[in-house]
């Protein structure tokens, strides 16, 4: 009796953490979107305004009369985008190639893609800034794509992948007489949806988050990234104008929520399935 009253009250405790942990973490977020829909003169009020009015689509506008959010919305979804494409591409031919393949130097090689990962992103930053200065892609959609088309990351955890596709029916393709790039486009990439989806939605969030980078590689408003347009209307000197701003946040949150919607049973069976393939 007294065990059970016990496992209660652990129980509940438990579930008391876990509402106050998720209340604490899903707040931020409706605090913005309540304060897209307000008024500048309502948004920091006291007590805080709990529920949304009706001025998003006056925010939206005012937004778009001052800062090019429509360009940086389709600069962002268009890097964002490509680059998440060349990663998925790239980064299943080289696992393909590190996973099936043997030859001379694949080890070594191997270990150098692995080295990659365990560099700060920030020791890069100069070295490839002076490598986009000498091509005169400063200001361009080379430089925010480029850098990015494939990682150590991507490479890794495509090979882990590919290492389970059994070697029988690679073997059967090439005995029907079919070439190796034929083999991979039609026969290994369609068994590799889930492992793709989860690295195309972990890449592309990295993407649109990235910040630093196209702070450094862009100093034209035509070529901002949406992160970097809303942070440059805080900035000190500008007029904030804070419904905007949220405005904008939200519009930048749209695209992440339809790609995770579309393809969440695809991302949590890919990164289930490389935690147990060897």
């Amino acid at each position: 009796m007294v065990k059970g009253m016990r496992s209660q009250f652990a129980g509940l405790v438990t579930y008391l953490f876990l509402g106050l942990g998720g209340l604490a973490s899903i707040y931020p977020f409706y605090w913005m979107l309540t304060a897209s829909t307000l008024k500048e003169t309502d948004i920091f009020k006291t007590p805080p305004r709990m529920l949304p009015e009706g001025r998003f689509f006056a925010n939206v506008h005012n937004l778009a009369e001052q800062w090019p959010i429509w360009r940086a919305l389709f600069n962002s979804l268009f890097t964002a985008g490509v680059v998440t494409i060349s990663m998925i591409l790239l980064s299943a031919l080289a696992g393909y190639t590190f996973a099936k393949f043997k030859f001379k130097g694949r080890d070594m090689l191997f270990y150098i893609v692995l080295m990659t990962m365990m560099l700060p992103t920030q020791i890069s930053l100069i070295p490839l800034f002076i490598i986009m200065t000498k091509l005169d892609w400063i200001n361009t959609y080379y430089a925010l794509i480029v850098p990015f088309m494939v990682s150590g990351f991507g490479v890794f955890f495509m090979r882990q992948q590919m290492l389970a596709f059994p070697d029988e029916l690679i073997e059967s393709a090439r005995i029907d007489g079919g070439r190796e790039l034929y083999i991979f486009v039609r026969i290994v990439l369609p068994t590799m949806k889930s492992p793709a989806a989860a690295l195309g939605i972990i890449t592309f969030l990295n993407q649109w988050g990235n910040f630093i980078w196209a702070l450094i590689t862009t100093n034209d408003k035509e070529m901002y990234t949406l992160p970097l347009m809303l942070s440059t209307m805080v900035s000190p000197g500008n007029v904030v104008k804070y419904g905007s701003v949220m405005a904008g946040a939200v519009i930048g949150l749209v695209p992440i929520i339809i790609l995770f919607l579309f393809f969440q049973r695809h991302f949590i069976s890919g990164v289930f399935s490389g935690s147990v393939k060897g």
